[in-house]
């Protein structure tokens, strides 16, 4: 595949050096606006967009794409509160987007246990849930939209949650995330329900970005001649 890179920052070189190693070609890498200029004159060579940019240049990026007629694979989070209409413009301009909050094959088999461990926990008397997440220092978003989506399958199992909040609760019906900022943590997610006699905890520990990087290449090798939103259920074939 020829493959452009949006945002050269840490993740994109890793996914630089996956798509390598997969005998993929960077054609480019744009991390500005003027860069981004270039598309029209690359469209013909490219075969997919892989964005790891920022949550406030996501959506005008992802709409390049879309105007261009080039699958958009992208893992930056923080621009979910557009995705409804994101989704809307991808089947008007009949465009591709593969978006994940974390494309780590083992993040997302952790989110396939949190959502067993929530309907599981359901009705269960006694225990409290609480997640925290651990990231390190120049990460933006705060909580990762790795635990906002954990979060959001845990609401939906549990009648008694309504939200969740980015700091203790206190009974109020909404789940606490508890996040933390640390040197160059690349990404530690914990979901933990406590009770006064024992505590269950689910977690998943990243040790490296290349399993990040891993995914973000497999969903652009699955995106190219497809059309639709599509997410790592799809690439994983969960049911």
């Amino acid at each position: 595949m020829n493959i452009i890179i949006s945002g050269y920052g840490r993740m994109g070189k890793e996914v630089e050096k996956i798509a390598l190693q997969r005998k993929h070609r960077i054609i480019a890498k744009f991390d500005t606006e003027e860069e981004w200029e270039q598309l029209d004159t690359l469209k013909q060579d490219i075969d997919v967009v892989v964005d790891f940019s920022f949550p406030e240049t996501a959506v005008e990026n992802i709409m390049h794409c879309f105007r261009s007629g080039i699958p958009v694979v992208t893992g930056t989070t923080g621009w979910y509160g557009e995705l409804d209409e994101i989704k809307k413009q991808c089947n008007n301009f009949e465009g591709t987007l593969f978006y994940a909050p974390n494309f780590s094959i083992g993040i997302n088999i952790f989110f396939r246990a949190n959502k067993q461990l929530a309907k599981l926990m359901k009705g269960v008397e006694g225990y409290q849930v609480s997640m925290k997440e651990t990231h390190h220092i120049h990460k933006l978003d705060a909580p990762s939209g790795t635990a906002i989506k954990a979060a959001e399958d845990i609401i939906e199992a549990n009648d008694e949650l309504t939200s969740w909040v980015n700091r203790p609760s206190f009974g109020d019906g909404a789940l606490p995330i508890l996040s933390h900022r640390e040197g160059e943590v690349p990404g530690t997610h914990e979901v933990i329900y406590e009770s006064d006699a024992d505590l269950i905890s689910l977690k998943h520990e990243a040790k490296n970005r290349s399993g990040f990087a891993l995914g973000a290449v497999l969903a652009a090798e699955f995106s190219v001649d497809k059309n639709g939103v599509f997410t790592m259920d799809e690439l994983l074939q969960f049911g």
